[in-house]
């Protein structure tokens, strides 16, 4: 599938496993350097650790929408009929 035929929650878990595949495959080493490119501080690692951090992090596209501040015209608490 392409692109715009996946949801917003689809493309955010596609960008995980993708994130946690690269991190499998940059794992440093004994010698502390990442086996793919040979550093100690591993660009790929790194960028797939804020793609992970930006992913768990924020939700912007959340179907839930919180009230900000309790309405004043609403008393809270149940109602009772009669």
């Amino acid at each position: 599938m392409t692109a715009p035929f996946l949801s917003l929650a689809q493309i955010r878990n596609r960008l995980i496993l993708t994130a946690r595949w690269v991190l499998r495959d940059h794992r440093p080493g004994p010698d502390g350097r990442c086996p793919v490119c040979r550093t100690a501080g591993c660009p790929e690692a790194t960028a797939a650790r804020d793609v992970l951090r930006a992913a768990t992090e924020l939700r912007l596209w959340s179907t839930t929408a919180q009230p900000t501040a309790p309405d004043r015209h609403d008393p809270g608490g149940p109602r009772r009929s009669g």
